[in-house]
């Protein structure tokens, strides 16, 4: 993986290959006579995509894709001339975007649906059901949109920069891409709430000046004791974006004291070893806050970020945080799942799918969920949108069984979640559970870390007064299965 010193190869400008330049091509004569809420060419958007989607290192049937996105849509091509023209992935992927905007333009009124407008969340999952990359251009795609929000009326602004944050910036997290979650976020926010923005941006800024001499001190004298101890490191600043303030002075009652993350310093290291050894030597040098060490190396979180964080007190009462990574790991949390899926996960899943391995990691298991959701979709099934909403964008738990394995469930979740997620089997026969070692009840949320061990009887058969003690779609689904069986 490559340090974030150097040029990431994503960035490089590529050599685009004869079918690129004719889908450029092809695009460009479609859109000749299409101009943009601006009044610039409407053929900038596509070529603005395309650009996004080579910065994130995307393949080139997905850059493709981009450029092209809009064309049926908005012009006279065919998914038929693109499926000829360049092949079955490139008119797929061309297609999901396509529903994704048209299930936009039925919207009536976006207040009235938010979080998310239904029939554009369905059309989001029966697009993703099939390959990923249908989000990922529409992401692109809603950056530069974003980007280039001011030419629009005031309403439109609005409607579209509230969708942003309700849907499109949490999606972005999902697929731990970082960088762009905060971009999208702070631009929307700029436009929801335009003087809170601007005080929390002045905020930030005016907190940042005044710990500039702290900052480098600290700065200073872990670069000295990570050089005498021959460690290479890269050392660097981080300071919180505006909207992620916004929501962290909510959870703290707008008490900004309580806030210790504001500006942080991040030290990436080659290895994971090296991780821990930085760890220890900055308690050595600073005293840890209590309850303010986080090991997300260990247990990644839902969307497979990793880091060490710990917030330390400092000879002269200063409070900063650390996150310590390898430049694997920061890559990733920069680019998440654009830059690797199409090598890594698509194989993974195709795996998954045939049978190979039985299980996907952890920080794929959402994307199983939302392929089942639009299976049913198109099968002409019911979903219930409110509840598989809760398990997508939800904070996520990591709890154990009695061996050590990890299951992630949505935060708010009961034993007989965990039971099915173990197995259907498991969880139509359950009596019982121990939570930590201690008999609990079926009706006992879980929390961070617990240690659950179900316990169960050949005698027992599931009933249907469990669906009020669970709250995974994957749970409703395997007990539905198992009172059909049943009767």
């Amino acid at each position: 993986m490559v340090a974030p010193k150097e040029k990431n190869p994503a960035q490089k400008k590529p050599v685009e290959s004869d079918r690129l330049k004719r889908a450029v091509s092809l695009a460009t004569e479609k859109h000749k006579s299409q101009l943009r809420k601006s009044g610039e060419p409407y053929i900038n958007h596509p070529l603005a995509v395309k650009k996004i989607l080579e910065e994130w290192g995307m393949d080139e049937d997905t850059i493709i894709a981009g450029v092209l996105h809009d064309t049926v849509e908005d012009t006279d091509l065919t998914l038929e001339e693109i499926k000829t023209e360049f092949g079955d992935s490139v008119a797929f992927l061309v297609d999901g975007v396509t529903k994704i905007s048209a299930a936009r333009k039925n919207m009536k009124d976006l207040d009235s649906y938010l979080p998310a407008t239904k029939d554009n969340f369905l059309r989001l999952m029966i697009a993703l059901g099939s390959d990923i990359r249908v989000l990922i251009i529409k992401l692109a795609d809603r950056l530069h949109n974003i980007r280039t929000l001011s030419a629009l009326p005031p309403e439109k602004r609005i409607k579209i920069a509230k969708e942003t944050l309700e849907v499109f910036a949490p999606l972005a997290d999902r697929l731990n891409m970082g960088k762009l979650r905060v971009e999208l976020a702070d631009r929307a926010f700029a436009y929801v709430d335009p003087r809170r923005f601007e005080y929390l941006k002045n905020l930030i800024e005016k907190y940042n000046k005044s710990a500039e001499k702290t900052l480098s001190k600290i700065k200073k004298e872990v670069s000295e004791t990570l050089k005498r101890e021959k460690i290479d490191f890269e050392i660097s600043g981080r300071v919180k974006s505006v909207y992620s303030l916004h929501k962290k002075l909510a959870k703290y009652n707008q008490n900004i004291n309580e806030i210790y993350d504001l500006t942080a310093l991040r030290i990436i290291v080659p290895d994971i070893v090296s991780c821990y050894l930085v760890l220890g030597l900055i308690h050595s040098l600073y005293t840890p806050m209590n309850g303010r060490i986080k090991d997300y190396i260990s247990v990644p979180k839902q969307n497979g970020y990793q880091s060490l964080h710990t917030t330390v007190i400092t000879p002269n009462k200063k409070i900063i945080e650390f996150q310590i990574r390898t430049k694997e790991m920061h890559e990733y949390a920069e680019r998440g799942l654009a830059a690797s899926f199409y090598y890594n996960e698509q194989k993974l899943t195709e795996n998954y799918k045939q049978g190979k391995i039985q299980h996907l990691p952890t920080s794929l298991l959402w994307i199983t969920e939302l392929q089942d959701a639009a299976a049913k979709l198109r099968d002409g099934k019911k979903v219930d949108l409110k509840k598989l909403r809760l398990n997508l964008f939800a904070d996520k738990i990591f709890v154990y069984t009695p061996k050590g394995d990890i299951i992630d469930l949505p935060k708010g979740s009961l034993p007989l979640d965990f039971a099915f997620r173990l197995h259907s089997e498991i969880g139509g026969h359950v009596v019982g559970v121990k939570i930590n070692g201690k008999m609990s009840n079926l009706n006992h949320k879980l929390e961070q870390g617990d240690i659950v061990e179900i316990l169960t009887s050949k005698n027992q058969t599931p009933k249907a007064s469990w669906f009020d003690k669970i709250i995974t779609s994957h749970a409703r689904q395997k007990l539905n299965q198992l009172l059909r069986k049943e009767s």
